[in-house]
């Protein structure tokens, strides 16, 4: 058996997620195992580096899977694009060692969340970015960013399906930007509990908006009582960006 580590770009849009579902409504595992059982001549089950939910989408998602069947990198590459629909794409095909799995050899995970800022709404790009009308103060919402780093207690952020072990996760990095109307949010952390970027983004929306302090972030984070926070944004505005891993 040889394992095959792929790169999976999405738009979640017109999906229910990432997670193969007993229902069979539309997945993003689904059309991924379709097409690389096509390939493989046999059913193939994958694994990924990170879930993400209905609406999410991915720049580069890792995925690894086990076949006997023997095939290039190009076979996966570009046979499996093939048979994929126009929304998911594999951007990249390796042979990995035994012991590769996508999961659990990732140290480090990066999310973008994009807002559109401006008093008019886009048709353009509904789908692809959260619209909010009112003005943002981005250089508050930077700084109430800060108290978030490093090692801590996510509980506040957490949604009410997560299951992690622990709510202690480390963001190694956080910063917001602007550009004409567009602003956004990169974060990297080891990993991520459920809807924890999401409730974040809404959490700082209400210091942008001046609707709370910076300081309230401290206080929120510190209570570890998820109805301090805000409310979880939309999730077409979330972009898992990439998993880090030791040298494959």
């Amino acid at each position: 058996m040889m394992k095959i580590a792929l790169g999976v770009e999405y738009m979640g849009t017109h999906f229910h997620g990432w997670q193969l579902q007993k229902s069979g409504i539309r997945t993003v595992q689904q059309v991924v195992e379709k097409s690389l059982s096509s390939i493989a001549n046999h059913p193939v089950r994958v694994f990924c580096s990170g879930r993400t939910d209905a609406g999410v989408h991915a720049i580069e998602q890792v995925i690894h899977f086990e076949t006997s069947a023997i095939r290039d990198n190009k076979a996966w590459l570009f046979g499996g694009n093939v048979n994929l629909p126009s929304d998911v794409n594999f951007t990249w095909a390796k042979q990995v060692d035994d012991q590769f799995h996508a999961r659990f050899n990732a140290y480090a995970r990066r999310y973008h969340y994009k807002i559109h800022n401006t008093k008019v709404r886009s048709a353009i790009i509904a789908q692809h970015a959260l619209w909010e009308p009112r003005a943002l103060n981005i250089e508050l919402m930077n700084t109430a960013a800060q108290y978030l780093l490093g090692e801590h207690n996510f509980s506040a952020f957490r949604g009410s399906l997560c299951q992690a072990k622990s709510p202690i996760k480390t963001i190694e990095f956080i910063r917001l930007s602007k550009q004409d109307n567009d602003v956004l949010l990169d974060i990297k952390a080891n990993a991520f509990l459920h809807h924890m970027v999401r409730n974040i983004v809404g959490t700082l929306l209400k210091v942008g908006r001046g609707e709370r302090s910076v300081e309230w972030v401290q206080t929120v984070l510190a209570s570890k009582d998820r109805q301090q926070a805000g409310a979880t944004a939309q999730p077409q505005g979330l972009y898992f960006v990439k998993a880090f891993y030791p040298p494959i």
